[in-house]
């Protein structure tokens, strides 16, 4: 079981830690939110073409019968 840990203590430790962290510059931020837009957008756009051709063939194999 943990021990019991004074809560300004805690949050001394959480500064110190936070302090140790090397955060992502502006621009570094921007590109990588740029490169995640465009790779869902990517993706929604294969996905709705994958569903397209999908649908295309499952209704072309249904109505071969007919």
């Amino acid at each position: 079981m943990a021990s019991k840990v004074n809560p300004f203590a805690f949050l001394q430790q959480v500064r110190s830690e936070t302090a140790k962290v090397t955060w992502p510059s502006r621009r570094e931020t921007v590109i990588s939110t740029a490169m995640v837009l465009f790779m869902v957008v990517l993706a929604a756009l294969f996905f709705f073409a994958a569903d397209q051709l999908i649908g295309w063939l499952i209704s072309l194999v249904l109505s071969v019968g007919k």
